[in-house]
């Protein structure tokens, strides 16, 4: 049972320490000598830690479950909190100007307004890569050949898209770290053109009409995961992004109106998106409502029987493998280049493909308006891709072009 005030107040110290829980990993640590200490249970890294939230009754029952959300908050976008603390007590210290001091810094104040993955991906990449080379050493001395020979060791792996994201990722602390008056310049400028370009990352994907009908084929022969099947065969009617898809939420789902609207906050360039939802995604979803309906998310993981978690990033990578898909032949990612170029192969309106592939807007004002436009066509759209598919899958050549009905649409949808 939770705590409560009355019992804190009542507990007496024992010869030995006194664990008395709360929820959510929150406990209060009586010691023999009379002293109370929150702390906090958690795991990070596969690793079990403590935190630290203080003493009752200078900080009570309800302040210490703040402290607890704040700290799990931390946790779900890929931070520990233990470090983040031990970087905020740096700050205060002598050594506040350290690069790994400034990073860490910049991460926790920066991250709230990223997704978790992306969060997590950063603080990661700056752990392995970065911090055991330059991390301790003052950021104001740290020259652009210091910089470079980090980047080398990178790309001296093969990893050189790897290399160019720590790059950027040190030219963003490198700035915030001028503006905090912590280090007088961006070094990172002065290796422009350092490193070799990186390749152009094409997601692998099938684009020959024949066979994507034998892939979707596939899928319906699928005997693995019906919650896995499920999202293989919704993601080509909605050529959303893996991690958009895999986090599908029941609340975001309006089937009445055939409409699925994601939030902000899931969205790579931070801007809600309204997927129009055809006859056949609406089918698929009512579909395994039943066996997924009374949780969070749509599509959620195995190993969590109560949906408290969304599905792997790499159940459908891995049922695409089992159906004998290699990774140069289709990715997760796949369906959203599929369609892409099929529908501009077709004649739809460009700017209507854009937008239902929630591509990058430049023109920030008008981004923050434009989640809703061209949802008219996007919809006559969304439903003639799902008809074209559906043919295709029943091996009948139907390509509607700029959304005119074709004969065979009707039939493709029976």
């Amino acid at each position: 049972m939770p705590l409560t005030d009355t019992a804190i107040r009542n507990a007496k110290p024992g010869e030995k320490p006194v664990k008395l829980a709360d929820e959510k990993g929150l406990f209060l640590l009586i010691v023999p000598a009379g002293g109370k200490w929150w702390r906090l249970k958690y795991r990070f890294g596969g690793k079990e830690k403590l935190l630290s939230l203080g003493t009752y009754p200078e900080v009570g029952l309800k302040d210490a479950r703040d402290k607890r959300d704040d700290a799990r908050k931390q946790l779900a976008q890929g931070i520990d909190p233990g470090e983040t603390r031990k970087a905020m007590k740096a700050a205060q210290s002598a050594d506040a100007d350290t690069f790994e001091v400034v990073a860490r810094e910049w991460h926790t104040k920066f991250s709230p307004t990223w997704t978790a993955e992306h969060a997590e991906r950063i603080l990661s990449r700056f752990q392995r890569d970065v911090f055991p080379w330059i991390g301790g050493r003052p950021i104001r001395e740290i020259t652009a050949p210091d910089l470079l020979t980090v980047l080398r060791r990178i790309e001296s792996r093969g990893a050189l898209d790897t290399a160019h994201r720590a790059h950027q990722n040190c030219g963003q602390v490198f700035r915030y770290a001028v503006a905090t008056g912590r280090a007088e310049r961006d070094p990172t400028g002065d290796l422009r053109g350092a490193l070799p370009p990186a390749k152009d990352k094409h997601h692998a994907s099938i684009t020959d009409p024949q066979a994507i009908g034998d892939l979707l084929r596939a899928i319906e022969g699928y005997q693995g995961s019906f919650v896995t099947k499920s999202a293989m065969q919704l993601a080509p009617l909605v050529f959303v992004r893996p991690g958009e898809l895999r986090s599908a939420e029941w609340s975001e789902i309006d089937m009445d109106k055939s409409e699925w609207r994601i939030p902000a906050e899931k969205m790579k360039m931070r801007d809600p998106h309204i997927v129009p939802l055809s006859v056949q995604a609406v089918a698929i979803l009512r579909e395994i409502r039943p066996l997924t309906g009374r949780g969070r998310y749509v599509f959620p993981s195995a190993r969590t029987p109560n949906g408290d978690r969304c599905m792997s990033e790499n159940a459908v990578l891995a049922a695409l493998r089992r159906m004998g898909y290699a990774k140069d032949e289709m990715t997760g990612h796949g369906f959203r280049s599929m369609a892409s170029t099929l529908l501009n192969e077709q004649g739809w309106h460009r700017d209507a493909i854009e937008r239902q592939l929630a591509h990058a807007e430049r023109n920030a004002v008008r981004a923050a308006y434009n989640y809703a436009e061209h949802l008219p066509e996007r919809r006559r759209m969304m439903q003639a891709w799902a008809d074209y598919l559906h043919g295709l899958k029943k091996g009948a050549d139907v390509i509607p072009i700029n959304g005119k009905k074709n004969p065979a649409n009707e039939t493709a949808r029976r």
